[in-house]
């Protein structure tokens, strides 16, 4: 049986996930958004931003280009600096 989303939650976090969901942060907080308003612009849930904020969910491609939409960044923004000072990814 696979395991439970709360059992998922109490694992250890994937290190890239956990870098995208510090910089969405700054990147939310630099604007002066909650997490409520960045999902309102977004189209997204807001629970979904806390659940990314500290690396429990694994973006899709599309969501990525909602945040950066509701972020007013531009397309690739959210990654490219989430990795600054990362030499090699993570395996996993």
């Amino acid at each position: 049986m696979p395991p439970t989303r709360a059992e998922r939650a109490k694992g250890p976090k994937d290190p890239e996930l956990v870098l995208i969901g510090r910089h969405l942060r700054v990147l939310r907080l630099e604007r002066s958004l909650t997490q409520e308003s960045l999902a309102d612009a977004a189209g997204l849930h807001w629970t979904y931003i806390g659940q990314i904020e500290r690396g429990e969910r694994n973006l899709t491609v599309k969501n990525v280009l909602r945040l950066e939409r509701g972020l007013g960044i531009g397309p690739g923004d959210l990654t490219r600096g989430a990795f600054d000072g990362v030499t090699q990814p993570s395996t996993g």
